[in-house]
């Protein structure tokens, strides 16, 4: 492969790393990990999710979120509420505090997003939102298209 694309997976993977990394070192004082912020910014989006939704949009294992969840509240980011649809459950919600500190985070994060892309012109910049959507929408389109193949039959011995 040329241009280094047989690296694609790791130069991905190395490069989310140094974002979520500097973002952590720039954000400690707040207490904030990137996956809570990534919770917050899911809540200050929708206003209140269940655990179950949260997981799915975190891609995280429903137990993991809830030890978030319970970190979170411990420390004023986010409280439960009953669910108005459904008794049984109960839904997360930001608190004051996470509504009045999101844009200063915010703002955080849109200085670590320009760290990692000083030296890139703008058409540069462009391109690679415009091709990391592209490899977003192959992948997406690729799930559906992939539950739906036949597998290859196995041996059996």
């Amino acid at each position: 492969m040329t241009l280094g694309l047989d690296r694609l997976g790791l130069l991905l993977h190395d490069a989310t790393r140094a974002v979520r990394r500097r973002f952590e070192l720039r954000t400690q004082d707040w207490g904030l990990s990137s996956a809570q912020w990534r919770l917050l910014v899911s809540l200050k989006r929708d206003g209140r999710a269940n655990q179950a939704r949260l997981a799915e949009l975190l891609e995280i294992e429903p137990i993991s979120v809830s030890r978030m969840i319970d970190r979170m509240e411990q420390t004023g980011w986010v409280r439960r509420e009953p669910d108005p649809t459904d008794r049984r459950a109960r839904v997360i919600v930001p608190t004051d505090r996470a509504l009045k500190a999101f844009e200063t985070v915010n703002g955080v994060a849109g200085g670590v997003y320009a760290e990692a892309l000083a030296g890139l012109s703008e058409s540069e910049k462009a391109a690679l939102v415009k091709a990391l959507n592209k490899i977003i929408e192959n992948l997406t389109g690729a799930e559906a298209v992939c539950a739906t193949e036949p597998r290859p039959e196995t041996e059996s011995n």
